[in-house]
């Protein structure tokens, strides 16, 4: 963490180089690209930019196994719908990784389940001969069948769950270095003077928190389809059958970011887990890593505040938007433990309030991803000039 931070100053301290009031000529004079081969396109640059991306959301994403009969068209929709999710708020997905791991870790002590059995527990990856999904505390621990499904999971060979995964380590690696290569880069670019653009310093944001995602997810099946049947017929007396009440969009706002309370989910009234659902273990540790994920990524965007700017508008449009994606994350969590402790129950409080961060934070998001791109039209000459490598690595 503090390296990361000494990196966001070396990035902001190499936007102070030229001010916003120089010239587009007074620019082009210095640190221009005058040879071919320490140059680098402004395809190059976008191109770095959209596939380091495309690894922080589309294959960093690990969906929960989905319901049964959809068809590859829904699948690919079920998954767009995270991508989305992961671009526009990715600290939630860090949560969401965060919460998993933390479930896959108490079952390995408490059950003696494999790290690989209790990530494919969490994600609703084991169901009964029924078709309903085994995936909550009480189901293991209840005195009647919980021996039985235990028992059952733990027999379960761990190359048949690997075998499901889209991914394995070589794959998961490849795309891991991806986004440290691209943060090497920056911090090359940051240290040699030469400028970083407001796209690069959004994607750098992706690919530190794309690195916590990695980590976390390292032992979980990437994009199961099917899930494992095992043990005994569940009966209502093991988990609740009454499907619960429909919950209001501020509750699903709240499980999302924040996961599920207990009881929250009936795996009897359902034939998969919520695309979320990540154990009722009721960890504080995946919600704290999550507000400090979430304020890493806008303080990493605060790297660009004295960044080349075409106007003075964009400028402050850009350090308003990271100083909201900073704040929000804390306020959000704050609210929301008020709300679960009922210690406020207003209507102000449990729906205005919320939404209205929601909004505000989504906002700043869709600001922070459109920006960058605008600011394409307009590049100051040294982000042309490519890393000379040759200063850090001898004869290359």
């Amino acid at each position: 963490m503090l390296l990361i931070l000494i990196a966001v100053h070396l990035l902001s301290k190499d936007g102070k180089a030229a001010s916003l009031s120089q010239s587009l000529d007074a620019r082009a004079t210095t640190d221009s690209c005058d040879d071919i081969n320490s140059c680098r396109t402004f395809f190059s640059i976008v191109w770095g930019c959209l596939t380091t991306i495309f690894a922080c959301t589309w294959v960093s994403v690990h969906p929960n196994v989905p319901p049964p009969g959809l068809n590859r068209l829904q699948l690919f929709w079920r998954r767009l719908k995270m991508m989305l999710i992961a671009m526009i708020a990715p600290e939630i997905m860090v949560g969401f990784a965060a919460r998993q791991y933390l479930g896959a870790r108490w079952l390995s002590k408490t059950f003696e389940f494999p790290k690989t059995h209790g990530f494919f527990f969490c994600m609703g990856g084991f169901v009964s001969p029924t078709g309903h999904p085994i995936a909550t505390k009480g189901q293991l621990e209840g005195w009647h069948l919980g021996p039985e499904l235990r028992k059952a999971i733990r027999n379960v060979n761990k190359e048949e769950i690997t075998d499901k995964s889209k991914g394995d380590a070589f794959s998961k690696g490849v795309a891991l270095l991806q986004g440290l290569w691209f943060v090497l880069q920056c911090l090359a670019r940051a240290h040699q003077r030469l400028a970083v653009t407001q796209l690069e310093v959004a994607t750098l944001a992706f690919a530190v928190v794309n690195i916590f995602i990695w980590l976390l997810w390292w032992n979980k099946p990437l994009d199961v389809q099917y899930p494992i049947v095992v043990g005994p017929t569940l009966s209502n007396s093991d988990s609740q059958a009454t499907a619960p009440d429909q919950p209001s969009l501020v509750d699903r706002f709240r499980a999302t970011i924040l996961g599920f309370k207990t009881n929250e989910y009936h795996p009897l009234s359902s034939v998969s887990v919520p695309s979320f659902w990540s154990m009722d273990n009721n960890d504080g540790e995946a919600n704290t890593l999550l507000v400090l994920v979430g304020i890493l990524f806008g303080t990493i965007h605060c790297a660009a505040w004295n960044a080349i700017f075409p106007t003075p508008a964009e400028l402050w449009i850009w350090r308003i938007s990271a100083l909201v994606i900073i704040a929000v994350p804390g306020l959000t969590l704050l609210l929301a433990l008020i709300a679960m402790s009922n210690r406020l129950e207003s209507v102000l409080t449990s729906d205005v309030i919320p939404m209205l961060e929601i909004s505000i934070y989504i906002a700043a998001r869709i600001v922070l991803i459109v920006l960058p791109l605008v600011e394409l039209r307009f590049l100051p000459a040294s982000a042309f000039v490519d890393i000379n490598w040759s200063t850090y690595i001898p004869h290359i």
